[in-house]
């Protein structure tokens, strides 16, 4: 990634107000209650809502992000509501997560750049347990119109940053689907996403290494 992207996400996460808010994406918070808690890891977590949920819970968590200014707000959002979190900055090559570290990953509007976005997928996959679950929501390429009807619903405007089914079944081969749909929701997560949007939902479990 080059630094106009991190450029543009420190941008959006210096501000006061927390660009997406501060309680956890609904996805993310019905699926995790179904789970045990254990060790989780949330990719491009930005300003730490979501992690922060899953530490009140008792997980074990980690996170990263190429924002320095979305590091600094999870932590404190973390310390305001008393749990600690592990947080790095960087691109995920460059980080020093371990092979079948997590029971969970979590993907939640983790929109990477194009030609990045699978091979990302595949990395991290590395990271999960064999029998570790993958939750994801992202936007998907649907999406384009409820932009075009909304701008404030939020989202990449780059049809080859958002996702289909048929990519997130390429991506995750070697999974189980407990629940792979493109669905409409009603957004309402802090400043940037706001109105109807198209999104992918996956839930899988690791089945081969």
């Amino acid at each position: 990634m080059d630094a106009s992207w991190t450029d543009r996400w420190n941008d959006r996460y210096s501000k006061n107000e927390f660009a997406y808010g501060e309680q956890p994406n609904n996805y993310l918070k019905e699926q995790l209650e179904k789970l045990s808690v254990g060790s989780i890891l949330f990719p491009a977590e930005g300003e730490g809502r979501n992690a922060v949920f899953a530490a009140k819970m008792g997980w074990n968590v980690s996170a990263f992000d190429i924002s320095i200014e979305g590091k600094n707000k999870a932590l404190r959002l973390a310390e305001a509501n008393q749990v600690s979190i592990d947080y790095q900055v960087g691109e995920l090559q460059t980080l020093n997560f371990q092979a079948a570290q997590f029971d969970v990953i979590a993907l939640i509007y983790a929109h990477f750049p194009a030609k990045i976005k699978s091979s990302i997928h595949q990395t991290l996959d590395k990271y999960l347990r064999k029998g570790g679950i993958i939750i994801f929501e992202a936007f998907s390429k649907n999406h384009l119109d409820y932009i075009a009807k909304n701008e404030k619903v939020g989202g990449p405007k780059e049809l080859a940053m958002l996702f289909s089914i048929e990519e997130i079944q390429a991506d995750f081969k070697n999974y189980e689907i407990i629940e792979l749909v493109e669905t409409v929701i009603e957004l309402n997560e802090g400043v940037f996403h706001n109105g109807q949007g198209s999104v992918i939902r996956f839930v899988g479990r690791k089945i081969k290494i």
